[in-house]
């Protein structure tokens, strides 16, 4: 690592302007001060930690790649913009929390995951050792006004990984005599997204299942990735398919154990809208998009008969593959690139006030329930000398939600991650009931994975 921090060169940037999704963000925070309006992630790394001096240097020494970082949003509400922080420095956005003892391992990360940014910044670092001598974790934070999951990813890449280009699809060239129909289509499906988020939700809890803390929990799983691509592909979809698939089974179960009724859950699925052109961008390029979860195997399978039929939630012998078929069902055009064109033209060019307007009500709690989001990182990493080992995604909580769950795909694992409310009941139980859903799916209900626990 560097010996010393260098110093950020200021370079005037132009002067992007503030996205309407980034204004929708900073809007809530306004509307909610009270709430936590990040997302993240965490680097699990194997050797001896690195001083905080050492690592403020290396983040300052990456910096000039990723000018995002050393920018803010300046100009009021009309008319924000993204302009280069001449007054940044690295110490205000990089800290670090001491875990006394292997025993405070897990008040140490939690202490980082909740911890607020200092004032002024959108980002933060959290070096956080102590638990172990050749055991550490990297975490970082950023207010979803900065950034998405996509660009957080690219960022992964660039403190951490090898570099390795994102899997995320993009659409292809297209010509301008296709410019009617993707005009045609945009407005179609603005018409569309806006009249679902309209629908009236159906029945609810009658009693909230939890009284929110404010303090959030990380909870973590894993299989191999190869598990979920195999699965997927047996059936015609993908590896994000067979994820949502088990987060419905294993959300079946939890409602069982919790005895909190699920009568219907409605995830938030982030849609990458970026041109090939935009790996890194001011602010946000991620559509969003409800999907109803296939909890219920049918309509027979009610809140009272799962409790009868034990915990893995009156689940038959078929229930896993249909909801593998129901979640395919629902993602095949989003698999499609003329869906996916028409997403990034109305990320680019639906007006101001419609996307805040789209992105506040599907955001609620009275239309979505959990915010499920996968992202594909890198297929190895490091710092210094330390290799990371996991990664766990730190998705956005929003207030209302049940939980925040993240799939990241690294190295050859897939790593679930439940972020929610220390409140929330028998959480701490998600992702197991995640893994052994992945293993229903794969057609052996009574296998629970064998994979070595990364936790610290």
């Amino acid at each position: 690592m560097p010996e010393s921090v260098p110093s950020v060169p200021y370079v005037p940037s132009p002067r992007h302007p503030a996205h309407a999704l980034d204004r929708a963000f900073l809007g809530m925070e306004r509307r909610h001060p009270g709430a936590r309006w990040d997302a993240g992630g965490v680097a699990y790394l194997s050797g001896p930690p690195p001083s905080l001096a050492d690592l403020r240097a290396y983040v300052a020494f990456r910096l000039p790649q990723l000018p995002l970082l050393t920018s803010r949003v300046e100009g009021g509400r009309r008319r924000p913009r993204w302009r280069t922080d001449t007054d940044f420095a690295v110490d205000r956005h990089v800290h670090e929390v001491v875990a006394d003892g292997p025993e405070e391992w897990d008040q140490a990360l939690h202490t980082a995951i909740n911890a607020p940014f200092a004032p002024g910044t959108y980002w933060g670092v959290w070096l956080v050792h102590g638990h172990a001598p050749d055991r550490y974790a990297v975490c970082y934070r950023f207010h979803h006004a900065c950034q998405d999951g996509a660009a957080a990813a690219m960022t992964f890449r660039t403190m951490l990984g090898e570099g390795e280009p994102s899997a995320r699809p993009v659409p292809g060239k297209v010509r301008r005599t296709d410019l009617p129909r993707r005009v045609g289509m945009a407005v179609g499906l603005a018409v569309k997204f806006a009249s679902a988020s309209l629908v009236g939700r159906g029945p609810r809890p009658a009693v909230a299942p939890f009284v929110p803390t404010g303090e959030r929990r990380l909870w973590r799983g894993r299989v191999p990735a190869g598990e979920l691509r195999r699965i997927g592909a047996a059936r015609g979809g993908s590896a994000h398919d067979v994820h949502l698939a088990a987060l419905a089974g294993a959300l079946a179960a939890w409602s069982a154990r919790s005895g909190v009724p699920l009568p219907r859950v409605t995830a938030l699925v982030p849609v990458d809208a970026r041109r090939p052109d935009e790996d890194q961008t001011w602010g946000n390029r991620c559509f969003a998009l409800p999907l109803e979860l296939p909890v219920r195997t049918g309509p027979q399978d009610t809140d009272a008969s799962r409790g009868e039929r034990g915990e893995q939630g009156g689940q038959g012998s078929d229930a896993p593959l249909w909801r593998v078929d129901r979640v395919m069902a629902r993602t095949r055009k989003l698999r499609g690139e003329a869906w996916r064109q028409a997403i990034q033209d109305l990320v680019r060019y639906m007006p101001d006030r419609p996307t805040e307007w789209y992105l506040r009500r599907v955001i609620s709690p009275r239309v979505t329930d959990v915010m499920a989001t996968s992202m594909p990182l890198a297929d190895k990493g490091s710092l210094g000398e330390t290799q990371v080992t996991a990664t766990a995604l730190l998705p956005l909580l929003v207030p209302g939600h049940l939980f925040g769950v993240g799939l990241s795909f690294f190295d050859t694992w897939a790593e679930v991650s439940f972020l929610a409310d220390r409140a929330l009941p028998l959480g701490e139980s998600l992702p197991g009931l995640w893994e052994r859903a992945v293993a229903e799916l794969d057609g052996d209900p009574g296998r629970r994975p064998e994979v070595p626990k990364t936790r610290h």
